[in-house]
């Protein structure tokens, strides 16, 4: 299933103007002090020189209710995937809820299995923003086919590659050449051929998330929420 962000399409190239309009332009570091963990496996971390959470008060720990701690799960989901929107998030919940099955597994694979985020797992990017970039900008392939909407469903056996002409960025071969990052059981690298390919279905405990999170308490949320 191809998936998209809006029902509006821009004929010029064929995307969503919901996708268009999707990305993330607020303060990274921020994000990542407040959850206390390199979240967007940034090269220079965020939280060397300021450990704190953000704020003036930002070193105290602060009491949450129970809806403020079902509300932080489902805003760590969110910036593990880049930052996704409100509207993106329910929409693959609700897409998972009419599946059959466990509805959290669904609902993780959904969002581990976009496009964009495969291509960061597979180290053809050193940050999930710079994939978001790469697939945009159509510099990503599947299955020999340029492919530049970052919702895109990759299924088991797609071959995600990168453009012959597009192999010489820098950013591409500092993040393939990045010893401190290991390409997940369900993938497997052709690093030669600047490729990879989705072997398996992931499993939501193999899904390599840099920091805790409770599904059951985000679908949870969502079902109150829709």
């Amino acid at each position: 299933m191809h998936t998209c962000d809006s029902k509006k399409i821009d004929h010029r190239n064929g995307k969503s103007l919901g996708e268009q309009m999707a990305r993330y332009t607020g303060n990274k570091n921020r994000i990542a002090r407040r959850y206390g963990v390199n979240i967007f496996g940034r090269t220079r971390n965020p939280l060397l020189h300021k450990p704190n959470p953000p704020g003036v008060h930002g070193a105290r720990r602060r009491k949450k209710s129970d809806y403020g701690m079902q509300l932080e799960e489902k805003q760590k989901l969110k910036a593990i995937y880049g930052m996704l929107s409100e509207k993106q998030i329910i929409r693959y919940y609700k897409e998972a809820v009419r599946l059959e099955g466990n509805t959290a597994n669904h609902f993780s694979e959904m969002l581990e299995c976009r496009l964009d985020n495969l291509v960061y797992r597979l180290k053809l990017a050193p940050t999930i923003f710079a994939a978001h970039q790469l697939v945009s900008h159509g510099h990503i392939l599947v299955n020999g086919k340029k492919v530049d909407r970052r919702s895109f469903q990759v299924k088991p056996g797609m071959v995600i590659s990168i453009k012959e002409n597009s192999r010489k960025m820098k950013l591409i071969n500092e993040a393939l050449d990045n010893p401190s990052r290991t390409v997940p059981e369900y993938l497997s690298l052709d690093k030669d051929h600047y490729s990879g390919q989705l072997i398996a279905k992931p499993l939501q405990e193999q899904m390599p998330w840099p920091i805790e999170v409770s599904l059951p308490v985000i679908c949870d949320f969502l079902a109150h929420s829709i």
